[in-house]
């Protein structure tokens, strides 16, 4: 497994949706905003997340994301494998080692050491929930606006407020009122 900015952004924001989880589905916009990473970068990203089960959305005024599982069933290897392309990524691979492999039939000589540090990491990554890492951000202090967002897009009614109309608000009205004066 390789890591990169994608999968560490994917880690981060999916941080930012369980630290969330109670009050609603997430955002993107506000994720963007608070990580400071593109919109359009988190969207692909988040695609990738939904198709593999990791996040559900919600479509919609007051929607985004939200986890597909329970956090604490959700791995740092299962981020990082839904966000990084394996076939891409295999086939760059290949022709890489096809281009700098040795002409000899010969194995690479640090391959074992390549091989037993990804081994590692894999197993560390896979015993990492998103849950464990939702409450050690808790626990660095990192505070969680305690009201949901309002719904974007959707109108409120504004306050009823003792509103003096001195012009009808239609043509009807209007002719109403010449003729009550009349």
């Amino acid at each position: 497994m390789r890591l990169s900015t994608k999968g560490r952004f994917a880690v981060t924001a999916m941080i930012d949706v369980a630290l969330r989880e109670k009050l609603g589905p997430v955002p993107l916009s506000d994720i963007a905003v608070r990580q400071q990473i593109s919109l359009s970068y988190l969207e692909q990203m988040f695609s990738k997340l939904r198709q593999h089960g990791l996040v559900a959305s919600t479509r919609g005024p007051g929607g985004g994301y939200a986890l597909g599982q329970q956090a604490d069933r959700i791995t740092v290897a299962d981020i990082i494998g839904a966000v990084e392309d394996e076939t891409d990524r295999s086939t760059k691979d290949a022709v890489r080692h096809a281009k700098t492999a040795p002409s000899s039939a010969g194995k690479d000589m640090a391959q074992d050491l390549w091989d037993s540090l990804n081994t590692k990491m894999m197993d560390y990554m896979q015993s990492v929930t998103l849950r464990s890492l939702a409450l050690g951000q808790l626990a660095k202090g990192v505070r969680i606006e305690e009201e949901p967002a309002p719904n974007r897009g959707v109108f409120k009614k504004p306050k009823q407020e003792s509103v003096q109309r001195s012009v009808p608000n239609s043509v009807f009205a209007l002719g109403q009122a010449m003729l009550a004066r009349g």
